[in-house]
């Protein structure tokens, strides 16, 4: 992935984000509450994070664990499926936060060493960010429900974390045409 994609990128999932949360229409609240407990939303997140994770074990060199990677394969797999019967609340959640985590790497993977280009620290920067955020919510889900609660208690709270997002995701947005 070149710097330009994945600042690309960046940008229009933090304005798209931002996005949502500065509309806060009717069927915002219902929606952002909705998806974390929702079968078919854990089926698509963490059935995309299992999948791509088991390509990544798939994928594994000969100096990590390739030897292994049959087990690997069967114990990962049999564990993901195993989720959606026996670990099904917040699912959606963890599966958001492993996506996070996994597509953290090609986004830092494209800025890394880069130096000739110090604007790209703005995607680098949300890119970490993120990253603290799934692992919060991937070891405690119920955190985001949480933080919804919490933001959603105030309009006010809604609308200036949808605007935080929207100036900071046009930041990067517009950052990544200066390469």
């Amino acid at each position: 992935m070149s710097l330009f994609l994945a600042t690309f990128l960046t940008g229009i999932v933090l304005l798209a984000l931002g996005g949502w949360f500065l509309w806060n229409g009717p069927r915002v609240r219902p929606a952002t509450f909705g998806w974390m407990r929702s079968t078919p939303a854990a089926v698509v997140l963490f059935g995309g994070a299992a999948v791509w994770f088991l390509w990544h074990i798939a994928h594994l060199g000969k100096a990590d664990f390739g030897d292994y990677k049959q087990l690997l394969l069967l114990v990962f797999g049999v564990t993901a499926l195993g989720s959606f019967f026996f670990v099904r609340d917040f699912l959606a959640v963890r599966g958001l936060a492993v996506l996070m985590l996994l597509s953290a790497r090609p986004l830092l993977d494209a800025a890394y060493m880069q130096f000739d280009h110090p604007q790209r620290l703005l995607m680098v920067i949300a890119v970490y960010i993120g990253i603290v955020i799934a692992l919060i919510i991937g070891a405690a889900p119920y955190r985001l429900r949480n933080f919804f609660t919490w933001l959603f208690a105030k309009n006010a709270r809604v609308r200036a974390l949808g605007l935080v997002l929207v100036v900071y995701g046009a930041a990067v947005f517009i950052t990544s045409f200066t390469y």
